[in-house]
Protein backbone atom coordinates (compact mmCIF):
# COMPACT_ATOMS: atom_id res chain seq x y z
CA UNK A 1 0.00 0.00 0.00
CA UNK A 2 1.14 3.99 -0.49
CA UNK A 3 1.45 6.09 2.46
CA UNK A 4 1.73 9.47 2.20
CA UNK A 5 3.23 11.62 4.86
CA UNK A 6 2.40 15.62 4.91
CA UNK A 7 5.61 16.38 7.24
CA UNK A 8 8.13 19.03 7.54
CA UNK A 9 10.99 20.12 4.34
CA UNK A 10 12.96 16.66 4.79
CA UNK A 11 15.99 18.30 5.64
CA UNK A 12 15.01 19.51 8.82
CA UNK A 13 13.89 15.86 10.04
CA UNK A 14 16.07 14.81 12.24
CA UNK A 15 16.15 10.72 11.35
CA UNK A 16 17.90 9.62 15.17
CA UNK A 17 15.22 10.78 16.89
CA UNK A 18 11.69 12.21 14.77
CA UNK A 19 9.09 10.10 14.85
CA UNK A 20 7.92 10.68 11.89
CA UNK A 21 10.65 8.82 10.60
CA UNK A 22 10.05 6.26 13.25
CA UNK A 23 6.49 5.45 11.62
CA UNK A 24 7.64 6.05 7.81
CA UNK A 25 10.34 3.02 8.91
CA UNK A 26 7.71 1.22 10.25
CA UNK A 27 5.47 0.80 7.16
CA UNK A 28 8.46 0.59 4.76
CA UNK A 29 9.87 -2.53 7.26
CA UNK A 30 6.39 -4.15 6.37
CA UNK A 31 6.90 -3.81 2.80
CA UNK A 32 4.45 -0.55 2.24
CA UNK A 33 5.81 2.32 -0.36
CA UNK A 34 6.01 6.00 1.57
CA UNK A 35 5.29 9.34 0.14
CA UNK A 36 6.33 12.51 1.64
CA UNK A 37 4.16 15.76 0.65
CA UNK A 38 5.20 19.46 1.51
CA UNK A 39 2.45 21.63 3.13
CA UNK A 40 2.16 23.93 0.09
CA UNK A 41 2.01 21.13 -2.37
CA UNK A 42 -1.32 20.39 -1.39
CA UNK A 43 -4.33 21.52 -3.92
CA UNK A 44 -7.79 21.73 -4.58
CA UNK A 45 -9.02 21.58 -8.57
CA UNK A 46 -12.15 20.57 -9.82
CA UNK A 47 -13.40 19.00 -6.88
CA UNK A 48 -10.40 17.14 -6.75
CA UNK A 49 -7.38 17.60 -3.64
CA UNK A 50 -4.21 16.20 -4.63
CA UNK A 51 -0.68 17.16 -3.94
CA UNK A 52 2.52 17.26 -5.35
CA UNK A 53 4.56 13.88 -3.86
CA UNK A 54 8.02 12.42 -3.44
CA UNK A 55 8.49 8.59 -3.26
CA UNK A 56 11.08 7.45 -1.05
CA UNK A 57 13.30 5.08 -0.48
CA UNK A 58 14.00 4.67 3.63
CA UNK A 59 17.69 3.90 4.31
CA UNK A 60 19.22 2.57 8.20
CA UNK A 61 21.45 5.68 8.77
CA UNK A 62 20.48 8.67 10.36
CA UNK A 63 22.58 11.17 8.49
CA UNK A 64 21.58 9.83 4.73
CA UNK A 65 18.34 8.52 5.79
CA UNK A 66 16.04 8.55 2.26
CA UNK A 67 16.49 8.38 -1.27
CA UNK A 68 14.17 10.91 -2.98
CA UNK A 69 12.37 9.13 -5.95
CA UNK A 70 11.00 11.52 -9.24
CA UNK A 71 7.53 13.81 -7.74
CA UNK A 72 4.49 12.75 -8.78
CA UNK A 73 1.30 13.94 -8.58
CA UNK A 74 -1.99 12.30 -7.65
CA UNK A 75 -4.88 12.63 -5.59
CA UNK A 76 -5.23 12.04 -1.93
CA UNK A 77 -7.72 10.04 -2.30
CA UNK A 78 -5.39 7.05 -3.88
CA UNK A 79 -3.30 6.72 -0.79
CA UNK A 80 -3.91 3.62 1.70
CA UNK A 81 -3.93 6.74 4.04
CA UNK A 82 -2.61 10.09 4.45
CA UNK A 83 -0.96 11.77 7.73
CA UNK A 84 -0.79 14.77 8.79
CA UNK A 85 2.65 15.46 10.61
CA UNK A 86 3.31 18.79 10.03
CA UNK A 87 4.45 20.62 12.36
CA UNK A 88 3.26 24.00 14.68
CA UNK A 89 3.17 26.74 14.75
CA UNK A 90 -0.12 26.37 14.31
CA UNK A 91 -1.43 29.25 11.94
CA UNK A 92 -4.06 30.47 9.37
CA UNK A 93 -1.78 28.00 7.00
CA UNK A 94 -2.27 25.21 9.35
CA UNK A 95 -5.81 25.82 9.40
CA UNK A 96 -6.52 26.22 6.00
CA UNK A 97 -4.15 22.60 5.31
CA UNK A 98 -6.78 20.95 7.37
CA UNK A 99 -9.99 22.61 5.11
CA UNK A 100 -7.92 21.41 2.06
CA UNK A 101 -7.03 17.43 4.02
CA UNK A 102 -11.11 17.75 4.88
CA UNK A 103 -12.37 18.21 1.33
CA UNK A 104 -10.09 15.28 0.80
CA UNK A 105 -11.50 13.42 3.37
CA UNK A 106 -14.81 14.10 1.52
CA UNK A 107 -13.65 13.00 -1.71
CA UNK A 108 -12.61 9.09 0.34
CA UNK A 109 -9.08 9.85 1.45
CA UNK A 110 -8.43 8.52 4.82
CA UNK A 111 -6.70 11.01 6.70
CA UNK A 112 -4.98 10.62 10.24
CA UNK A 113 -5.22 12.46 12.98
CA UNK A 114 -8.53 13.44 11.49
CA UNK A 115 -8.05 17.30 10.17
CA UNK A 116 -11.32 18.78 11.85
CA UNK A 117 -10.34 17.05 15.16
CA UNK A 118 -6.65 18.55 14.59
CA UNK A 119 -8.56 21.90 14.60
CA UNK A 120 -11.16 21.34 17.11
CA UNK A 121 -8.42 20.60 19.80
CA UNK A 122 -6.22 23.39 20.76
CA UNK A 123 -3.39 21.43 22.44
CA UNK A 124 -3.62 23.74 24.99
CA UNK A 125 -6.99 24.26 25.65
CA UNK A 126 -8.10 20.85 24.77
CA UNK A 127 -7.89 19.93 28.99
CA UNK A 128 -10.89 21.39 29.33
CA UNK A 129 -12.86 18.76 28.33
CA UNK A 130 -11.37 16.64 31.27
CA UNK A 131 -11.63 18.44 34.00
CA UNK A 132 -10.84 15.55 36.37
CA UNK A 133 -7.73 15.35 35.36
CA UNK A 134 -6.78 18.86 35.81
CA UNK A 135 -4.46 21.27 37.98
CA UNK A 136 -6.57 24.27 38.66
CA UNK A 137 -6.39 26.65 35.81
CA UNK A 138 -7.59 29.60 33.88
CA UNK A 139 -7.70 31.31 30.11
CA UNK A 140 -8.49 34.63 29.52
CA UNK A 141 -6.91 37.56 27.86
CA UNK A 142 -7.66 39.98 30.89
CA UNK A 143 -4.60 40.51 32.83
CA UNK A 144 -6.36 41.29 36.16
CA UNK A 145 -7.76 38.07 36.32
CA UNK A 146 -4.16 36.47 35.30
CA UNK A 147 -2.75 38.03 38.48
CA UNK A 148 -5.70 37.54 40.60
CA UNK A 149 -5.49 33.81 39.57
CA UNK A 150 -1.52 34.29 40.64
CA UNK A 151 -2.59 35.85 43.94
CA UNK A 152 -4.97 32.62 44.60
CA UNK A 153 -2.33 30.12 44.32
CA UNK A 154 1.18 31.85 44.79
CA UNK A 155 3.14 30.31 41.97
CA UNK A 156 1.48 29.87 38.59
CA UNK A 157 2.81 28.92 35.24
CA UNK A 158 1.44 31.27 32.14
CA UNK A 159 1.80 30.69 28.79
CA UNK A 160 0.19 31.12 25.28
CA UNK A 161 -2.37 28.99 23.70
CA UNK A 162 -0.35 28.67 20.78
CA UNK A 163 2.89 28.06 21.94
CA UNK A 164 5.21 25.14 21.22
CA UNK A 165 8.42 23.57 22.64
CA UNK A 166 8.25 25.40 26.11
CA UNK A 167 8.24 28.78 24.33
CA UNK A 168 7.11 32.01 26.17
CA UNK A 169 6.43 29.86 29.13
CA UNK A 170 6.46 31.54 32.22
CA UNK A 171 6.68 30.59 36.22
CA UNK A 172 5.58 33.27 38.20
CA UNK A 173 5.53 33.91 42.00
CA UNK A 174 3.01 35.88 43.98
CA UNK A 175 5.76 38.44 44.98
CA UNK A 176 7.34 38.22 41.97
CA UNK A 177 8.67 42.19 41.10
CA UNK A 178 7.91 41.32 37.19
CA UNK A 179 4.58 39.73 37.28
CA UNK A 180 2.77 42.77 35.96
CA UNK A 181 5.42 42.99 32.94
CA UNK A 182 5.17 39.01 32.41
CA UNK A 183 1.87 38.96 32.42
CA UNK A 184 1.68 42.00 29.48
CA UNK A 185 4.26 40.53 27.30
CA UNK A 186 2.70 37.23 27.60
CA UNK A 187 -1.14 38.15 26.95
CA UNK A 188 0.30 41.29 24.14
CA UNK A 189 -1.29 43.95 27.25
CA UNK A 190 -4.52 41.83 26.22
CA UNK A 191 -4.35 41.35 22.39
CA UNK A 192 -3.74 37.23 23.39
CA UNK A 193 -5.27 34.61 25.40
CA UNK A 194 -3.15 33.13 27.71
CA UNK A 195 -3.50 29.77 30.20
CA UNK A 196 -2.58 29.94 33.54
CA UNK A 197 -1.85 27.17 35.67
CA UNK A 198 -0.87 26.08 39.24
CA UNK A 199 2.64 25.19 39.34
CA UNK A 200 3.06 21.46 40.04
CA UNK A 201 6.31 21.09 41.79
CA UNK A 202 6.27 17.67 40.85
CA UNK A 203 7.92 19.10 37.28
CA UNK A 204 11.36 18.47 38.85
CA UNK A 205 10.52 14.34 38.21
CA UNK A 206 9.13 15.21 34.43
CA UNK A 207 6.92 16.51 32.11
CA UNK A 208 5.89 13.11 31.09
CA UNK A 209 4.67 12.25 27.51
CA UNK A 210 1.98 9.53 27.52
CA UNK A 211 1.17 8.44 23.54
CA UNK A 212 -1.65 6.83 22.60
CA UNK A 213 -2.12 4.77 19.44
CA UNK A 214 -5.90 4.07 17.92
CA UNK A 215 -7.24 4.35 21.30
CA UNK A 216 -4.59 1.82 23.18
CA UNK A 217 -2.29 3.15 25.93
CA UNK A 218 2.22 2.88 24.96
CA UNK A 219 3.18 0.91 28.47
CA UNK A 220 6.40 3.23 28.74
CA UNK A 221 6.29 7.25 28.98
CA UNK A 222 9.02 9.97 28.50
CA UNK A 223 9.47 11.88 31.57
CA UNK A 224 11.06 15.10 30.69
CA UNK A 225 13.27 16.14 33.13
CA UNK A 226 14.32 20.33 33.28
CA UNK A 227 17.86 21.27 33.32
CA UNK A 228 19.18 22.57 35.92
CA UNK A 229 17.76 26.05 37.04
CA UNK A 230 14.51 25.72 34.61
CA UNK A 231 10.99 24.80 35.16
CA UNK A 232 10.19 23.50 31.32
CA UNK A 233 10.89 19.64 30.75
CA UNK A 234 10.53 20.80 27.12
CA UNK A 235 13.52 19.05 25.40
CA UNK A 236 13.34 21.42 22.84
CA UNK A 237 15.06 23.68 25.62
CA UNK A 238 17.09 21.47 26.77
CA UNK A 239 14.96 18.65 29.15
CA UNK A 240 16.58 15.23 29.31
CA UNK A 241 14.14 12.52 28.35
CA UNK A 242 13.96 9.34 30.24
CA UNK A 243 11.74 6.58 29.39
CA UNK A 244 10.13 4.94 32.06
CA UNK A 245 6.45 2.47 32.68
CA UNK A 246 3.44 4.26 33.20
CA UNK A 247 2.21 5.34 36.52
CA UNK A 248 -1.39 3.60 37.90
CA UNK A 249 -2.16 7.68 37.56
CA UNK A 250 -0.74 8.19 34.24
CA UNK A 251 -2.27 4.85 32.87
CA UNK A 252 -6.05 6.06 34.24
CA UNK A 253 -5.12 9.14 32.54
CA UNK A 254 -4.57 7.63 29.52
CA UNK A 255 -6.87 4.71 29.63
CA UNK A 256 -9.73 7.46 30.07
CA UNK A 257 -8.90 9.51 27.29
CA UNK A 258 -8.25 7.26 24.58
CA UNK A 259 -11.21 5.32 23.68
CA UNK A 260 -12.82 9.21 23.28
CA UNK A 261 -9.73 10.31 21.20
CA UNK A 262 -9.90 7.84 19.13
CA UNK A 263 -13.42 7.85 18.03
CA UNK A 264 -12.74 11.82 16.93
CA UNK A 265 -10.19 10.29 14.09
CA UNK A 266 -7.53 10.96 16.01
CA UNK A 267 -4.63 7.93 15.57
CA UNK A 268 -1.86 9.61 17.74
CA UNK A 269 -1.98 11.31 20.83
CA UNK A 270 0.25 12.62 23.03
CA UNK A 271 -0.59 13.62 26.24
CA UNK A 272 1.17 15.37 28.96
CA UNK A 273 0.99 14.34 32.56
CA UNK A 274 3.24 16.22 35.33
CA UNK A 275 2.45 14.61 38.25
CA UNK A 276 -1.16 13.52 38.57
CA UNK A 277 -2.27 16.13 36.17
CA UNK A 278 -3.08 16.22 32.88
CA UNK A 279 -1.24 19.23 31.14
CA UNK A 280 -1.76 19.09 27.43
CA UNK A 281 -3.34 17.06 24.38
CA UNK A 282 -1.07 17.14 21.64
CA UNK A 283 -2.48 16.03 17.60
CA UNK A 284 -0.16 17.96 15.72
CA UNK A 285 2.66 15.81 15.70
CA UNK A 286 3.28 14.02 19.07
CA UNK A 287 6.89 13.17 19.30
CA UNK A 288 8.56 10.81 21.62
CA UNK A 289 8.37 7.63 19.44
CA UNK A 290 12.41 7.11 19.22
CA UNK A 291 13.22 7.76 22.36
CA UNK A 292 10.52 5.27 24.26
CA UNK A 293 11.56 2.75 22.07
CA UNK A 294 15.33 3.15 21.93
CA UNK A 295 14.97 3.24 26.52
CA UNK A 296 12.41 0.80 26.61
CA UNK A 297 12.42 -1.62 23.66
CA UNK A 298 8.60 -1.29 23.32
CA UNK A 299 8.76 -0.59 19.57
CA UNK A 300 6.31 2.51 19.32
CA UNK A 301 6.56 2.79 15.80
CA UNK A 302 5.21 -0.96 15.09
CA UNK A 303 2.30 -0.05 17.14
CA UNK A 304 1.72 2.51 15.20
CA UNK A 305 1.83 0.95 11.82
CA UNK A 306 0.23 -1.98 12.87
CA UNK A 307 -2.52 0.12 14.21
CA UNK A 308 -2.96 2.23 10.97
CA UNK A 309 -3.49 -0.96 8.62
CA UNK A 310 -6.11 -2.60 10.89
CA UNK A 311 -7.68 1.10 11.08
CA UNK A 312 -8.00 1.11 7.34
CA UNK A 313 -8.81 -2.31 6.84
Amino acid sequence: MDFAFVVDPLPHLKAYKDSSVAMMRALAARGHRIFAIMQQDVYWEDGVTSARATPLTLKSDDHDWYEAGEVQERALKDYAAVIMRKDPPFDMEYVYSTYLLEAAEQEGARIFNRPRAIRDYNEKMAIARFRDFIAPTMVTRDGSRVSEFIDEHEDVIVKPLDGMGGVSVFRVREGDPNRNVIIETVSHHGARTVMAQRYLPEIIDGDKRIILIAGEVVPYCLARIPKPGETRGNLAVGGRGIARPLTSRDREIGVALAQDLWSEGMLVVGLDVIGDYLTEVNVTSPTCFVEIAEQSGFDVGGMFADALIEGIA
